[in-house]
């Protein structure tokens, strides 16, 4: 029950609101055993130990605690006055459902935020440990701009920049667009966001999660919602290392995410990532922008496939 606690209740980088679920589940227990706990009265005949109830809750694997009154010192008589019965608790789904709640979070969350293209899942890094954010773009009819939303900082605005500027340029040999109508803007614009408004979000790590974003919208081609990315783009198209890999990937593991694509410089740093961890994801490496889109996709190679939005 532990595990589903965590999988479920909690998803930080630290321990405490996990220890806050724990500590009020250890008390609905002990409020549980202290109200099933029962105390029997014993006459002086011991064969009442075999009464039907004894014996019923024994089977259940019930223990039995026994008071002990000390002995009589004018007949060295042993006085037992009564006996509790405690059964053992098992905390199950329905008990954490009980005291914790509806389950805050759910494994499936990555495949329906997935669902439609224009959406790809980068991890990013925060005071508070790594984090897995979603990207989302879309186009509508306009005059060739690009609107970003969601508090972002100058340089992961440069980045979408950047993510943009590439797709466009390489949108022949994507096969996004026929040679005659390279242009993707033409008559409308495209909007960049990244939920959870409130939280400020800045660094250059977002670079190959922007233009997988893109490629999906252009492409309409949906990205594996069970893989993860980070790893900051060049102009040129070459995937540059990051950091904070470790909370990066514990974040996709906590999330449950299979599979993470990161920088190839970056295969140093997974020393630091425990073990356990790592035997539990597929590590994905990339060089240049074109091996991430052909690990992001079901179908791999994208851009040997004719497709326009």
């Amino acid at each position: 029950m532990v595990e589903v606690v965590i999988q479920r209740y909690t998803r930080e980088a630290g321990v405490r609101n996990l220890e806050r679920n724990l500590a009020a589940l250890a008390r609905a227990a002990a409020v549980r055993v202290a109200e099933q706990e029962q105390t029997v009265p014993l006459s002086k005949d011991m064969h009442r130990l075999a009464s039907p109830l004894l014996e019923n809750r024994l089977s259940e694997g019930a223990e039995v605690e026994m008071e002990i009154i000390p002995m009589n010192e004018s007949n060295h008589e042993i006085i037992s006055n009564t006996f509790s019965i405690a059964s053992p608790l098992v905390v199950d789904e329905p008990m954490l459902e009980k005291v914790l709640g509806p389950p805050q979070f759910d494994d499936r969350e990555a495949a329906e935020r997935v669902a439609t293209p224009g959406i790809s899942v980068g991890l990013v890094w925060t005071a508070f440990g790594g984090e897995v954010q979603f990207v989302e773009a879309t186009s509508m009819a306009g005059k060739g701009e690009l609107h970003l939303t969601g508090q972002l900082g100058d340089v992961i605005k440069e980045s979408a920049q950047i993510a943009l500027t590439w797709v466009r340029a390489r949108a022949t040999d994507l096969k996004l667009a026929a040679a005659d109508e390279s242009n993707l803007l033409e008559g409308r614009d495209v909007h960049i966001h990244f939920p959870a408004g409130a939280t400020p979000k800045d660094g250059p790590s977002a670079g190959v999660t922007l233009v997988t974003a893109l490629v999906s919208l252009f492409s309409q081609k949906r990205v594996r919602a069970d893989t993860a990315m980070t790893g900051e783009m060049t102009l040129r198209g070459l995937v540059l290392p990051v950091g904070g890999i470790k909370d990066k990937i514990l974040a996709a593991h906590r999330y449950g995410i299979k599979r993470v694509i990161l920088p190839e410089r970056n295969l140093k740093d997974l020393a630091e990532v425990p073990a356990a961890v790592l035997g539990s994801l597929e590590i994905l490496l990339a060089k240049r922008m074109e091996d991430v889109l052909e690990q992001a996709f079901e179908d791999g190679w994208l851009w040997k496939q004719h497709s326009k939005l």
